[in-house]
């Protein structure tokens, strides 16, 4: 499928700079810059999304564990001692 894009000379001349530093096309780079932007935004949406539900989780259970407890639990990982993931609690 082809999609037109407007942009303007001074990008343009970056966009063909970049390509050619690169070695690529700057179709390439054009095409490499929208994914990249896709899938960072994506995965912003989707943490939000995550933060979201967790919050109305909570709001529902009350279960939640402290920072202090997260903290502790993280520090083991690596470690001889790594230690389970501890339970929810109200």
């Amino acid at each position: 499928m082809a999609t037109s894009l407007k942009i303007d000379d001074a990008l343009k001349d970056r966009v063909k700079q970049l390509a050619s530093q690169r070695r690529r096309s700057p179709h390439w780079i054009m095409l490499e810059a929208i994914q990249q932007y896709v899938e960072r935004e994506e995965a912003r949406e989707s943490f939000k999304q995550e933060a979201v539900a967790s919050w109305e989780a909570y709001q529902e259970t009350g279960r939640h564990l402290t920072g202090q407890e997260v903290r502790s639990w993280l520090s083991t990982w690596g470690t001889e001692d790594e230690k389970a993931k501890p339970e929810c609690h109200k």
